[in-house]
């Protein structure tokens, strides 16, 4: 059998039935015909169709009464009512009622086959969705969290509180520390979780585009402009917004977003049209905004917008008790059916070991290590050489391993790559980070050719 869809065919009209009935277990379907509504639900309820292609006006029981006891029963069977010429009104009746689709007498089978065929995309992406769905769901249970550091537990609890309600959440902490699974956490545990989950990264938006990036754009509002674009704040509605580092939201453009926070509307750009929008809004941060507000670089009316309920998330090297636990579980995540061990001297290393890319680097090196393990425990070789040397933080370890001028080559190295991560590789904003010009940069990249791709 090519294809195990069950399907059942409701006619009165016996030639009909059976013709359409053979004609789609040549085409290798499981097929069971009823003469009328009330002998195909007796079959049903016992054993259900996915698919049911009915005729409207049969003795007994009617297609409309048939699809109205369906749909309550098995709301995932797909309906087709076949209708005559002169009855489309009532196959569009049945359409309002919950049919999938109706088509007319007499079609041929191709007709029908191309319905089926939409039926079977339908049902396979319907299943896709909810299988992706339940594995979000499963990776950011709220139950399944991590850490047995004070504060973590804390931490634990304000986002229980929160997840369920539509208040701003402003989470804020270093590049890495796990803003956006924090995101993840909320949306999926929230009452907009079956609805978009729409992230903004406002560090990576070009400042011509930023504003057509949140608020779209109508056809013709500058040059490239071809078609009306949705901006994301439309995207989102309904659902959850999550803007990234939205301390890199230019100045002149946050009083934009206050707007639309304040007044839960948007006017695209170009156009003069208001758009109501309806979303829960969560912004992360790498910087501190309250002192970002006393430098003037940020809003204060923004600030205290967005300050409703902050959680902040602490660096990996404060979080010591934390450490192992999260490597083992990112271990066994990359290891999927093997059992990966750890040695007690690679152990005492990432204890050690600063972690300036907090989380992020933590899941890296397990990834790294569980490629380079080869048996079922990570030794002392299978720890990248930067964690050997410690040169995360503690450099004591370190001394006559190098001379002072390679240590300050790899200090030097370490700040250009951390500043890079930290702007998504905006060198501009990086060389701003470091305090130096964007030429002295670029300079410096050279002088490590094997760190660095060539421009």
């Amino acid at each position: 059998m090519k294809n195990k869809i069950k399907i059942a065919v409701v006619d009165d009209e016996e030639i009909i039935r059976i013709t359409l009935a053979d004609d789609l277990r040549d085409h290798g379907f499981d097929v069971r015909e009823f003469s009328n509504g009330k002998m195909a639900l007796d079959s049903i309820e016992q054993d259900p169709a996915d698919i049911i292609i009915s005729d409207l006006k049969m003795p007994v029981m009617h297609g409309l009464d048939l699809l109205s006891i369906i749909k309550k029963i098995q709301p995932d069977t797909k309906f087709i009512i076949m209708t005559a010429f002169g009855t489309v009104d009532n196959a569009v009746e049945a359409m309002k009622k919950g049919a999938y689709d109706y088509i007319t007498k007499p079609f041929k089978i191709d007709e029908l086959l191309l319905i089926i065929a939409r039926i079977s995309e339908l049902t396979s992406l319907q299943k896709e969705n909810h299988v992706l769905r339940s594995h979000l769901e499963t990776r950011y249970d709220l139950n399944v969290y991590i850490g047995e550091n004070k504060n973590n537990i804390e931490l634990h609890q304000l986002i229980k509180l929160v997840a369920g309600k539509d208040t701003i959440v402003l989470v804020s902490g270093e590049t890495g520390t796990g803003k956006e699974h924090i995101a993840n956490i909320i949306h999926y545990n929230s009452l907009r979780k079956a609805e978009p989950f729409i992230k903004v990264s406002c560090a990576i938006l070009a400042r011509e585009t930023f504003e057509s990036e949140l608020f779209g754009h109508t056809k013709g509002a500058f040059p490239g402009a071809e078609q009306d674009k949705m901006g994301r704040f439309e995207l989102a509605d309904g659902g959850t917004l999550l803007l990234d580092d939205v301390d890199d939201i230019p100045y002149d453009l946050q009083v934009k977003l206050l707007r639309v926070l304040q007044e839960n509307e948007i006017e695209r750009v170009g156009g003069s049209e208001l758009i109501k929008v309806n979303f829960r809004l969560i912004v992360s941060t790498k910087k501190d905004l309250r002192r970002m507000v006393d430098e003037g670089k940020f809003r204060e009316d923004l600030y205290y917008r967005l300050n409703i309920f902050p959680i902040s998330l602490a660096p990996l090297r404060d979080r010591r008790k934390d450490i192992m636990a999260l490597f083992q579980n990112y271990l066994t995540e990359f290891a999927e059916e093997r059992e990966i061990l750890i040695a007690d001297d690679v152990s005492k290393l990432l204890l050690d070991y600063h972690w300036p890319g907090n989380l992020r680097e933590l899941k890296n090196m397990a990834e790294r290590m569980v490629i380079l393990a080869t048996g079922n425990t990570i030794e002392l070789q299978h720890v990248p050489v930067e964690i050997r040397n410690n040169k995360g933080g503690d450099w004591s370890n370190a001394i006559g391993a190098k001379n002072l001028e390679e240590t300050i080559s790899d200090v030097e190295l370490a700040y250009i790559k951390l500043a890079l991560e930290k702007n998504k590789n905006n060198k501009t904003k990086a060389a701003q980070m470091l305090g130096i010009p964007l030429s002295t940069l670029r300079s410096k990249m050279e002088k490590y050719p094997a760190a660095f791709t060539k421009e």
